[in-house]
């Protein structure tokens, strides 16, 4: 085998372990670094294309001639002819910057490195590299350069390779990651940061590499061996790395650690979801004057937010108005008002019921919440924690399998008085309460402990009323001859709406019967015991016997003598013998006839004026009430509403009345069932007589 087939051997040996062809663009090309080799006179025995590029000579024009004539300055041709000989003589290789004459004339310093060559034969040759001096100085001083830029900048840089492998690394990115610089080198993301989302890191990788976006300021939350314990934040950049060619190398990153901006972030961004939270419980919590409703508002509007199961409970002293006089050392009752959750967990069914009681010793932690006014906190719950927390050992295990890992207390108070406690609970939720927390809880607490408050206090005034009102009606009307009856009073939804409207139900001489509605215009204990006072005087003027008129005309000026009230009434007297009803109204609601086999009718009596307003005679108008017709009285409440016409409940009332005859009982229920609200804010009083068979 020749030299050529030796050459072609091992070129093609080479290709085997190199099969992909570098591009154009590299640093050599860059450099235009051009071959130029002398045979033992000085003659140019070879010469490159980056030879004629440097120095502008041709082949053709350059082999065969020696290269000090052709190239060299005459007053450097001794200088020049002096390191030759010692390079070919020594063989010690010669480097450094000359001046070289270009072919047009022209200087350039070229950057030389000469050495001694020895063929097969045992000939010597002279090997001189040349390089452009401005161009080698250039990229010198840019490596000198990048190579500072990154190793002394404070942003982590690091370059990866196209299998997302790690090239290198600066030493403020080994400082990030709390790994040396060299352990890096041909590890992957997930090797040298496993505490980090290296899935997601990677796949952004992996984009940029395909299609050359680099992707900016995205932020990356974890931590790293620098600081396992702590939670960091950076803004992470990256682009593709490409050569001159546009061949890609791999992808480049910069990593800035931005934790304090990003703690400032989260902290100013939780600011604004507590105060929207605020914002959103004052608008929800208290709108009725119920303890239980209110006390779950607060609690729906404290998860998900805030804690994943909330319960409120206040003390059963609290609802009773008791104020407890002995020191707050020992065990309390409480009340389960409210227990809500964020999502389906066996939490919120291992607390106490709504409207159970329960007994908590001082150890237990509500219990020291509402002895000290104080917030309990328990950032991070153990085995020991729970017994003190759950109602009992079951509840304590169902707590610790769902995962609860932080508690928090806080109590209610209102008027400087403690009426119960706020439980929350977080098991889904990872983070753990913190002051914060407690302060907005406390916040939320304190704001419906207010609503609470009152409302206890309202549905104690609203008791007293209904329990006043109900203690001045009949049970139950009495059974009268010829005439069956029926009654139903219903309160006022709301505390200070309750107490001005009455029935009775009278036996008169000669079988008749007396038929009363009546309602106290105004509110509270004092409608009710002004109500109370007028039924005893109606019951009064029945037994003397007196036309409905003249009942009307007396109790105007008993109403009179009250101070700051009136009241509207109807008052009818039946008549079995006769068959028929005497009926005088004072500016009350038109009462309802239905007679056998008839529609409903609103009975047209003169209305007159309500009762106190004085020197306004009453009028009596005589219907007649057969076996099987019913009569029904009533008051405003009924059928007066907010949102409706009265003409449009009024023709319900009708409705609802119409069809075969129903028993008495059931009649009253229908209609209350069908009319009635029980959020409206009036009360109400129904009386329903229907004259008895053989009555006549």
């Amino acid at each position: 085998m020749d030299g050529a087939e030796s050459f072609r051997a091992g070129m093609a040996g080479i290709g085997r372990l190199f099969p992909e062809r570098s591009l154009p663009g590299g640093l050599l090309d860059l450099l235009t670094v051009a071959a130029v080799v002398l045979d033992g006179d000085g003659r140019i025995v070879f010469w490159s294309p980056q030879a004629e590029e440097l120095f502008g000579y041709t082949a053709q024009e350059a082999l065969g001639r020696y290269a000090a004539q052709l190239m060299v300055h005459e007053e450097h041709l001794d200088l020049v002819g002096g390191l030759f000989a010692e390079v070919m003589e020594t063989g010690q290789s010669w480097a450094g910057a000359f001046p070289i004459r270009l072919k047009g004339g022209g200087t350039r310093l070229v950057e030389f490195r000469n050495m001694r060559l020895t063929d097969i034969l045992g000939d010597v040759y002279a090997l001189g590299i040349a390089i452009d001096h401005a161009t080698l100085q250039q990229v010198e001083t840019e490596l000198a350069l990048s190579e500072r830029l990154v190793s002394q900048s404070p942003i982590g840089l690091k370059v990866m390779d196209t299998d997302l492998r790690y090239v290198t690394v600066n030493p403020a990115l080994a400082r990030i990651n709390g790994l040396p610089a060299a352990d890096h080198v041909g590890r992957t993301v997930h090797d040298a940061l496993p505490f980090l989302d290296t899935k997601a890191i990677e796949s952004v990788m992996r984009d940029v590499l395909a299609t050359g976006t680099p992707v900016l300021d995205r932020y990356v939350v974890g931590r790293t061996l620098a600081d396992p314990l702590t939670e960091h934040a950076w803004s992470t950049s990256y682009y593709r790395l490409e050569d001159r060619a546009g061949r890609v190398l791999g992808v480049a990153a910069s990593i800035v650690d931005i934790t304090e901006r990003h703690r400032a972030a989260t902290e100013a961004a939780r600011a604004r979801r507590r105060l929207a939270l605020i914002a959103r419980a004052s608008a929800c919590i208290g709108t009725t004057l119920e303890v239980e409703r209110t006390a779950r508002e607060l609690a729906e509007a404290t998860v998900p937010d805030l804690a994943d199961v909330v319960a409120v409970d206040v003390l059963d002293s609290i609802l009773a108005l008791r104020r407890s006089a002995a020191p707050a050392t020992g065990p309390e009752l409480f009340r389960a008002l409210a227990v809500v959750a964020a999502y389906p967990t066996p939490v919120a069914g291992a607390a106490d019921r709504p409207g159970d009681l329960a007994a908590y010793g001082a150890d237990r932690l509500i219990t020291q919440c509402v002895h000290t006014g104080r917030p309990v906190l328990v950032p991070h719950v153990t085995d020991q924690d729970l017994p003190r927390i759950a109602r009992d050992p079951a509840a304590a295990a169902v707590l610790a399998e769902a995962g609860v890992h932080s508690y928090l207390a806080v109590p209610l108070i209102a008027r400087g008085e403690v009426l119960g406690a706020v439980d929350l609970i977080r098991a889904r939720n990872p983070v753990p309460f913190d002051e914060d927390d407690a302060t907005l809880a406390g916040e939320l607490a304190a704001r419906a402990a207010v609503c609470i408050d009152n409302a206890r206090w309202f549905q104690s005034v609203r008791n007293i009323a209904v329990t006043l009102q109900r203690s001045l009606l009949p049970d139950h009307p009495p059974r009268h001859e010829g005439l069956d009856v029926a009654s139903r009073y219903e309160p006022a939804g709301a505390a200070s709406e309750v107490g001005g409207d009455w029935f009775d139900v009278i036996a008169l001489e000669g079988d008749r019967t007396a038929l009363v509605v009546g309602d106290v215009m105004g509110s509270g204990i004092d409608a009710a015991a002004t109500m109370g006072r007028l039924r005893t005087a109606t019951s009064t003027l029945a037994d003397l016997d007196l036309d409905p008129a003249q009942v009307l005309q007396q109790l105007d000026k008993t109403t009179a003598r009250l101070e700051h009230y009136i009241a509207t009434c109807v008052y009818a007297v039946y008549d079995p013998r006769r068959g028929e009803c005497r009926i005088a109204t004072a500016g009350h609601m038109p009462p309802v006839l239905v007679r056998v086999g008839c529609p409903p009718e609103l009975l047209d009596l003169p209305t007159c004026v309500p009762l106190g307003v004085g020197g306004v005679p009453f009028e009596a108008s005589t219907i007649e009430l057969g076996q099987g017709d019913l009569l029904v009285l009533y008051t405003d409440g009924l059928v007066e509403t907010r949102e409706r016409p009265i003409d449009e409940r009024l023709d319900k009332l009708l409705q609802l009345l119409d069809g075969p005859p129903r028993p008495l009982e059931e009649t009253c229920d229908r209609l209350l069932g069908a009319l009635r609200d029980p959020e409206h804010h009036d009360d109400v009083a129904l009386l329903v007589a229907r004259p008895q068979a053989g009555s006549r």
